[in-house]
């Protein structure tokens, strides 16, 4: 009887024992940066597994996990961190930027991709190199140092629009390229200063082009404008140009008598 005992006890030691090494628990933390401020759209991996979330707005997660487990954070541009759980429920990160990492990566629409397997054509223009070229379009700016595209005036009129072509016609009928402002989808993108401009992104290819569908069969313009930094004093700054215009040559027109010759 005593021995029946022993081994009952034994056993429901031992389910007790494995129950609780597998036991998950609610952990909820917040993420945030190198300067304390949190960190949106993190992602939350249990390690070994394909459970997985990401952080909002304000940098707060929630999620259950085995308490023997190990949790792993990683964000584009940040080192990864991973936090092993030790029966916690709450575990806040703090997430270092990685200079070298942003410099090698590529935004593809969706995701992201290391520069160097990038196989589609693009050219990247930055907004202060354009700004520095005095002229009044962002259009205007690119003729001569954009590989690929053609930029002409569409008449000689001041402030008339730019007719751009990527690598040829690529379609009948219209073949102006599509151009995305900060995301948006727009006509041209004539009416922008070039001081307003961050950087200017051409997709040449069908590969680069394709996330766009069909629109973006004549080639992409991708622009990011300035924005507002916090923490540096408001500047205001002034262009102005003008030019002029006047004929090269004055041609004598014919008479009644000599049109009538003619």
């Amino acid at each position: 009887m005593k021995l029946t005992k022993l081994l009952i006890f034994c056993f429901l030691s031992v389910l007790f024992s494995v129950y609780g090494q597998a036991q998950d628990v609610s952990i909820k933390g917040k993420v945030i940066d190198e300067n304390g401020l949190p960190i949106p759209g993190v992602s939350f991996l249990i390690k070994g597994t394909t459970k997985a979330t990401s952080s909002d707005m304000d940098g707060n997660y929630q999620l259950k996990a085995d308490s023997n487990g190990t949790l792993v954070f990683s964000f584009v541009g940040y080192g990864t961190v991973q936090e092993a759980i030790k029966g916690r429920t709450t575990i806040n990160a703090k997430l270092n930027p990685e200079s070298q990492s942003l410099q090698e990566v590529v935004v593809i629409g969706y995701g992201t991709q290391k520069k160097g397997l990038i196989t589609g054509a693009s050219s990247n223009f930055k907004g202060e190199d354009l700004a520095s070229l005095n002229t009044g379009s962002a259009m205007e700016a690119l003729q001569g140092i954009a590989a690929g595209i053609s930029i002409t005036k569409n008449n000689g009129s001041p402030g008339a629009g730019t007719r751009v072509t990527i690598r040829g016609l690529g379609t009948t009928g219209n073949s102006n390229p599509l151009y995305i402002v900060d995301g948006v989808s727009v006509g041209s993108i004539d009416y922008l200063n070039p001081s307003d401009i961050e950087s200017i992104d051409v997709l040449k290819d069908a590969a680069s082009a394709a996330i766009y569908g069909s629109r973006a069969a004549n080639g992409v313009v991708l622009v990011t404008t300035v924005k507002g930094r916090k923490g540096k004093p408001a500047k205001i700054s002034y262009d102005f140009y003008f030019g002029i215009q006047n004929i090269y040559k004055n041609l004598d027109p014919l008479n009644a008598q000599e049109y009538m010759y003619i």
